[in-house]
């Protein structure tokens, strides 16, 4: 799974005390400072978020790259850091939620990935940004909402420091600091612990990032807007920042004994034949489909697929693909434009019916449904889909209920779902079976011969084996023409 080359690459870990507290901004700012003064910034964010880093990208010039224990197992963290790191002359990485926040999981639980989705998490949650800094052994910089605070910092920070001491915070970024005079008092209550202050970010309305719903519009939705909006957080930072001191802080880096994750290796015990070809996957993007992992590309095309990426808005499906990927997204919003793409609707359908595969995701899946709201869509699957105001959010440690062109019955995954939408019932059979919080079991998603569809988003590292079944089933299902290369799909003109 991994190669020889390992990374030394220094790295920092943008923390906070809690969500809220500036992490993104400075993450992204301090991301293009380095950058504009020279470095090669390779972009991390803990946890599953797929919108952050997009911002990361737009800042670094290079794909943001997630680091989840939960998903990937911990195992893997160090190596796809140091892969991600490659050619990199630092690495920053934003946290999530508070720093000692993640994941309570049973001492009896497993992910199903390979191997356990903790390690040695000791007093830290799971997946908590404490817990990836201690794998990667980065240093920490806490970045403190100081808008209400005063003296009692010092005794903010020295909880923090003393939670668990084998955490490395190297200083804190004071953000929304009012006068001189506030600044002062908050730099002597972080002398008084010993900290080191490492920028101050005054009270600054117009360095905010556009949301929605389900948080922060994604950046590949925004284009130029996003470059903006970057480039001000940019230059906000590199004036309230010690770049200096920051680059000496992630020097401090403990590497840790890990060599770099490889896709060719990941998925080598399960490559199909040479023989099988080489099958055309699409995989959509675009506005409505912002959602995705660098490592899925990575290992579809190590997997001996030739990926192609098309745009639901405006895009026919390729008449070569022999597989179609639909990730997440936020289709509600592209509704009509998507509803409006009919030719595309009826090649999916077509490209369903000949029995060649498709992998959707939560948006995708919604984009499969007959219907969104009253916005026609593909068709795919006989079931309607809906918008609505409930937030259903976390972790699943998920079974699957049935053979499908990515994954065996018995077969076990973690992923992670975050929407406020949902599909009616239908007499499909179901992909997956999970039990919530309460222990009551239910079942998820869609399961036939050509498509595997629901909720759950996965992280491809941890699914090499489902991958490439995948590639498999699609150079199999491209032997025979596509829909397209005998004439105009159904509803063509």
């Amino acid at each position: 799974m991994v190669t020889s080359v390992r990374a030394s690459t220094p790295a920092v870990v943008i923390a906070a005390p809690s969500s809220g507290s500036g992490k993104t901004t400075v993450t992204t700012g301090l991301i293009g400072a380095l950058r504009a003064a020279g470095h090669r910034v390779a972009p991390f964010k803990v946890g599953p978020d797929y919108i952050d880093p997009g911002y990361h990208a737009v800042a670094a010039g290079r794909p943001g790259r997630n680091l989840d224990p939960n998903l990937v197992g911990a195992e893997r963290i160090a190596p796809l850091f140091a892969h991600g790191a490659a050619g990199a002359d630092i690495a920053v990485v934003e946290g999530v939620m508070g720093l000692f926040d993640g994941r309570i999981v049973d001492s009896d639980s497993g992910n199903g990935t390979g191997g356990s989705p903790g390690g040695d998490a000791g007093s830290l949650g799971v997946g908590s940004t404490a817990h990836v800094a201690s794998i990667i052994g980065a240093p920490v910089i806490l970045v403190v909402d100081a808008a209400g605070h005063s003296q009692s910092l010092a005794a903010v920070l020295h909880g923090f420091l003393s939670y668990d001491p084998s955490v490395s915070i190297a200083g804190v970024i004071l953000n929304r600091v009012g006068s001189p005079r506030h600044e002062m008092v908050l730099r002597q209550a972080a002398a008084r612990v010993g900290l080191p202050v490492l920028g101050v970010l005054r009270r600054h309305p117009s360095l905010t990032v556009p949301s929605r719903h389900l948080g922060l519009i994604p950046a590949a939705e925004r284009n130029a807007d996003a470059v903006a909006a970057v480039n001000a957080m940019t230059a906000h930072l590199r004036g309230a920042l010690d770049l200096p001191a920051i680059v000496a802080a992630a020097r401090g880096r403990a590497v840790p004994d890990a060599a770099a994750w490889s896709a060719a290796e990941a998925v080598a015990p399960y490559r199909p034949a040479a023989s099988a070809g080489s099958p055309v996957i699409a995989v959509a993007g675009g506005a409505a489909f912002t959602f995705g992992y660098a490592e899925h590309a990575e290992m579809l095309t190590a997997a001996g697929a030739r990926v192609v990426v098309f745009d639901p808005l405006v895009d026919r499906l390729p008449a070569e693909a022999a597989g179609v990927v639909i990730g997440g997204g936020f289709p509600e919003e592209h509704a009509e434009a998507l509803a409006a793409n009919d030719l595309l609707r009826a090649d999916l359908r077509a490209h369903a019916a000949a029995g060649r595969p498709i992998h959707a995701e939560c948006a995708g899946l919604l984009y499969l449904c007959t219907e969104l709201d009253g916005h026609p869509m593909s068709g795919v699957l006989d079931i309607p889909g809906h918008f609505g105001p409930t937030l259903t959010l976390g972790y699943r440690d998920a079974v699957a209920v049935g053979d499908s062109a990515l994954f065996r019955t018995g077969e076990r995954v973690t992923g992670h779902e975050f929407h406020r939408s949902g599909v009616g019932d239908g007499a499909l059979a179901p992909a997956w079976a999970w039990r919530d919080s309460a222990g009551r079991a239910s079942m998820h998603g869609v399961a036939t011969a050509a498509v595997h569809a629901s909720y759950l988003h996965l992280h491809p590292a941890a699914i090499p084996e489902a991958l490439c079944r995948f590639v498999s089933r699609s150079a199999d299902s491209g032997r025979v023409p596509t829909p397209q290369s005998v004439g105009d799909a159904p509803g063509a003109s």
